[in-house]
């Protein structure tokens, strides 16, 4: 097991630019395949019509997987955003710093506790995905959802990619995104400069990936392209055309809309193969196709007999479909690998397949490419953890070894014998939960210093200011949604900082962001999408408002025409620091914090 004592720190130059470190190698003799990796958001295991879904029908995925090297006991985290992280840092989530999907903790690590300090010699950790296919000549796109950060220096834009067009936060509609964003005509970021894109967000993404393919082929280079499309991701907003044949079948409609996003997902997948067959490009690109969390709106309908969904820590929470075909890459014939594998081995795998040098520092993740290539048939014996959240406890995991799975620290299941995990044998089998239980606290111990070092947001830089914070990066708690804005949640708490500059700093305070244009004391009308609704917005009683930062800490009142609140703070460059917002009635109790605060340093 790695440990955090062995991991790499990151080293950070004036202004947060990240550089990624390797050590010397060069790539291989012969043309470099391109990658295409898609990850769809909240397709469970039983998704797929390959998967035994009696309804659902999807015809090129089924292609893809009689064309693909299956693994079959691959592991991803039980919500999306540690899933991300993983896959780009190679790391788990609780020691990438990703372990939830807001909450204040769904960003990758820039650096180690402790790595501020001017006396501290830790080397920085292993460059994220697309920094080293970019640092061996590749180029990058990312089209779709990130959601591991949405500033600078978080965003794809500023960790290797060259090329992106994405939606902000967990998705469209969610707290950080676009003020009443539609999944038809959207208004999504190119490189950080906000644009429309008519069409549907998953046509959209796949249009945009296909157009850059063919400027990658004229110009003879070689590519990485991340397709990780919001579909088929709440809201359940399709069109009727895709929805209709699954109401035919007498299914429900918010089934029915599910299963007719992974139908047009489906779709694209078939569109972007066909491009890959008219250009050439099919035998020498790997495609990876896998999902990001366990089953949501179609698991209780089909879930191929496994126990759990999204957020659990059985079989269903974690356990995903991933295809891998390579046609032209000499790897073992398609077929099915029952090889414990999980997320964070797809780094290393394609570091090893694509010939990208070897990083000085390694992660937790083991390459599977002799596995793929038929030059071994089974991996070195390994125990996995799998945990994330908003505010990780111990014991609140999953451990995994061959077909044994630990849950919460003392149920125990034989996968063998009960797949559905119906049975619970601990006490039958001491021998087994012992070595899991010790394992996991071993590798517990690596990761607990970590828990209460959050990432901080950066304010105040040369590269992006004002910056725009939101409810969804409070520590611990959740505020992370339309409902959650619109219906007034009453909750709180700080988001951690970092003050790039010192200098004279603006903080504005609002209830509704500035695209609402709204009062903050002000109800708001309801959305209506192409294909839904979102709730209007009720008013609050706000008299008050109050930002504590630093030594700051200053109250004055909101009148009821008032669509924000400023403050003028003078601070001081500091690498951590807090800050909080109240909104309060006129009786001084507190309703909530700001949703939206909007940070501005002055420039003159």
């Amino acid at each position: 097991m790695r440990r955090f004592t062995s991991l790499l720190i990151l080293q950070l130059s004036a202004g947060l630019s990240i550089c990624p470190v390797f050590a010397e190698q060069s790539a291989p003799d012969g043309r470099r395949p391109n990658v295409i990796i898609i990850l769809s958001d909240d397709q469970g295991y039983g998704d797929f019509s390959c998967h035994g879904n009696p309804a659902l029908k999807t015809p090129n995925l089924d292609r893809l997987h009689q064309e693909s090297i299956r693994l079959t006991d691959f592991h991803v985290a039980p919500m999306c955003t540690p899933t991300r992280g993983q896959l780009m840092t190679g790391l788990d989530a609780l020691r990438s710093g990703a372990t939830s999907v807001c909450a204040g903790r769904s960003f990758i690590r820039r650096q180690w506790p402790g790595a501020d300090n001017p006396s501290s010699a830790s080397p920085p950790p292993p460059p994220v995905m697309a920094e080293r296919f970019a640092a061996f000549g590749y180029k990058t796109a990312l089209f779709g959802k990130w959601h591991l950060g949405d500033s600078y220096p978080n965003l794809p834009q500023n960790r290797g990619f060259q090329d992106t067009v994405y939606h902000l936060g967990w998705g469209i509609t969610s707290m950080a995104d676009l003020w009443c964003n539609d999944y038809f005509n959207g208004r999504f970021r190119h490189n950080g400069k906000l644009h429309e894109y008519p069409g549907y967000c998953t046509d959209v993404w796949f249009q945009l990936g296909m157009d850059w393919i063919r400027e990658r082929q004229k110009a003879g280079e070689p590519f990485f392209l991340y397709l990780p499309t919001n579909a088929p991701h709440g809201p359940l907003w399709v069109a009727d055309e895709w929805r209709k044949p699954y109401l035919d079948q007498g299914l429900p409609k918010p089934l029915s809309s599910f299963f007719g996003m992974i139908a047009n997902l489906d779709s694209n997948v078939g569109k972007l193969d066909k491009l890959l067959e008219e250009t050439g490009l099919r035998d020498n690109t790997i495609v990876i196709y896998f999902h990001d969390n366990g089953g949501t709106a179609g698991c209780n309908f089909y879930n191929a007999g496994m126990r759990g969904k999204k957020t659990t820590y059985y079989e269903g929470g974690h356990r995903a479909a991933c295809f891998v075909r390579w046609p032209g890459g000499g790897l073992r014939s398609p077929g099915d690998v029952d090889e414990l594998c999980q997320v964070q081995d797809l780094l290393p795998t394609l570091t090893d397949l694509c010939g990208l040098g070897v990083p000085k520092a390694q992660g937790d993740g083991a390459s599977l490419a002799t596995l793929l290539q038929g030059k071994a048939d089974r991996l070195a014996d390994r125990k996995l953890v799998v945990q994330y959240g908003q505010n990780p406890e111990k014991w609140q995991s999953a451990v995994l070894w061959k077909k044994w799975r630990l849950v919460h620290g003392d149920e125990l299941y034989d996968l063998r014998n009960d797949p559905g995990q119906k049975n619970d044998v601990a006490a039958k089998h001491p021998d087994v939960v012992e070595p899991l239980r010790e394992h996991y606290e071993a590798w517990w111990s690596g990761v607990e210093p970590l828990l209460d070092e959050f990432v901080p947001v950066v304010i105040g830089s040369e590269r992006e200011n004002p910056v725009t914070l939101t409810a969804a990066d409070w520590a611990n708690v959740y505020c992370d949604n339309m409902h959650d804005l619109r219906s007034g949640k009453q909750t709180n708490s700080v988001w951690h900082l970092q003050v790039a500059q010192p200098g004279r700093y603006t903080f504005s305070l609002r209830r509704w962001p500035k695209e609402a244009d709204a009062a903050i004391s002000a109800a708001v009308p309801e959305f209506h999408a192409v294909d839904g609704v979102l709730e209007a917005g009720t008013a609050m009683p706000i008299a008050k408002a109050r930002l504590k930062i630093g030594q700051f800490d200053q109250s004055v009142p909101v009148s009821s025409g008032d669509k924000e609140v400023s403050f003028t703070v003078n601070l001081a460059a500091e690498p951590k620091t807090t800050m909080q917002t109240w909104f309060y009635d006129a009786a001084g109790n507190e309703l909530s914090g700001a949703y939206f605060t909007y940070v501005e340093r002055a420039t003159n």
